[in-house]
C-alpha cells in the first residue's frame, strides 16, 4: 500500500490537580483556544472541547505519527504554564497526573461532541467523579476505586 490512511479519535478526559475548581467561567474560553492552538500546532485535530471547573473533556483526531500520550503531555505542560503567567489563580495551577482516554468510531463523533459541548447539563446532577467511573465501566477498563484519582 503507497499510502498510509487513519481515523483514530480519542475521548480525553483530565482533571486539575485536587479535582480544585479552578477554571473559571471568566478565562475558560480564552484556555480552550490556547489548548485548541497546541493541538493545531502539533497538526493534529482538535474537534470538541468543554470541561468544568474541575476538569476538561477533549475529543481529539490523532495522526498515527503522534502518541496520545505525547499529546496529551503538551497540552497539560504548556496549558498549566499559560495559566501560571496569566496569574488566574492564587497559588500554582496544576494539572493532576495521568489521564482517561477512550477510543472512538467515526460514527460515534457526534454523540461524543454533544456529550462534550452539554458538561454543565450532566454536572447539574452527578459529581465528576461519578462521570469518570461511568466512563471507565462503559470502556471495561479495570480499575480499584481507591487509585482513581491522586489523594482519594
Amino acid at each position: 500500500m503507497a499510502n498510509t490512511f487513519t481515523q483514530l479519535y480519542f475521548h480525553v478526559v483530565f482533571a486539575v490537580k485536587g479535582r480544585a475548581n479552578l477554571i473559571s467561567h471568566r478565562w475558560k474560553e480564552e484556555l480552550y483556544k490556547y489548548i485548541t492552538g497546541i493541538v493545531t500546532n502539533k497538526n493534529q485535530k482538535l474537534l470538541a472541547i468543554n470541561g468544568m471547573p474541575d476538569h476538561i473533556h477533549l475529543l481529539v483526531g490523532l495522526r498515527p505519527d503522534t502518541t496520545l500520550s505525547d499529546i496529551v503531555r503538551d497540552i497539560k505542560a504548556n496549558s498549566s504554564r499559560f495559566i501560571n503567567e496569566k496569574k488566574w489563580v492564587a497559588g500554582k495551577f496544576e494539572w493532576q497526573t495521568g489521564f482517561g482516554a477512550f477510543t472512538l468510531g467515526h460514527s460515534q463523533l457526534d454523540a461524543i461532541m454533544n456529550y462534550i459541548r452539554t458538561q454543565e447539563e450532566h454536572h447539574k446532577t452527578r459529581t465528576f467523579r461519578d462521570e469518570y467511573v461511568e466512563l471507565l465501566k462503559r470502556y471495561e477498563i479495570d480499575f480499584k476505586p481507591e487509585y482513581i484519582f491522586e489523594g482519594d
